[in-house]
């Protein structure tokens, strides 16, 4: 069964998308909208997939963790084999998180931070829906595994754990550099999505970030007409 985009489209009609690269600043500005407008939160790894549907025969990408020797595999694992692991779950869970969106932004309006890949976005969401947030390279890997939060903590330590640590994490740095490469920063530059750069970690630009993804996404427009 192949459902027709434009239906998608149009039970989509009340979700807005954050997508982008790594410490962009998606997940901070999904909360602070969600929580100033009313919407239904959806944040950074949503549990969209319902269990037992997922094998590691049809989704390999999102089963790894069942089938994976241990985390000194995870933390190991090539720059190429990581980022092909990154793409093919983005590809893999688009589905599920679709069907997800569809059933809970019926009578809400809801903002997700998301990695529904950029050609699928195009095809089930209008500009209006989607902004895409971008950080240099150089501010995605430097602060990917430093940033405080439970996941990233237990993936350091993990990292600590292995037989030469330094390695592993220049390994592990590598994979978040080939995660955050040129090729997908200029996918995602060249979306002909609405854009918005993130130069400067030190400036806490937040307040003004959320007012312009606000005006982009309609809400002050909706706030103010309430």
């Amino acid at each position: 069964m192949k459902i027709n985009n434009l239906i998608l489209k149009h039970y989509l009609r009340n979700v807005m998308f954050i997508n982008g690269t790594a410490y962009a600043g998606k997940s901070t500005m999904v909360k602070m909208l969600a929580d100033k407008y009313g919407l239904i939160h959806c944040g950074e790894n949503y549990d969209c997939v319902p269990k037992g549907i997922t094998t590691p025969k049809t989704h390999p990408n999102l089963c790894y963790f069942q089938t994976m020797k241990n985390w000194q595999e995870f933390v190991n694992r090539t720059p190429q084999e990581y980022s092909n692991w990154i793409i093919g779950g983005q590809r893999e869970i688009a589905e599920f998180e679709i069907a997800y969106l569809i059933s809970v932004s019926q009578s809400q309006k809801t903002i997700v931070d998301t990695n529904i890949p950029i050609d699928i976005l195009r095809e089930i969401a209008d500009y209006n829906q989607v902004a895409i947030m971008l950080s240099p390279q150089s501010m995605s890997v430097e602060h990917f595994i430093n940033r405080n939060d439970a996941d990233k903590a237990f993936l350091k330590e993990q990292i600590m754990k292995s037989d030469n640590p330094e390695k592993t994490m220049q390994n592990f740095l590598a994979c978040m550099a080939e995660c955050n490469s040129k090729e997908v920063y200029d996918n995602f530059a060249n979306s002909g999505f609405f854009t918005l750069v993130r130069k400067d970690a030190a400036t806490d630009t937040k307040q003004e970030t959320m007012d312009i993804l606000a005006r982009h996404f309609g809400l002050e427009t909706a706030s103010s007409s309430i």
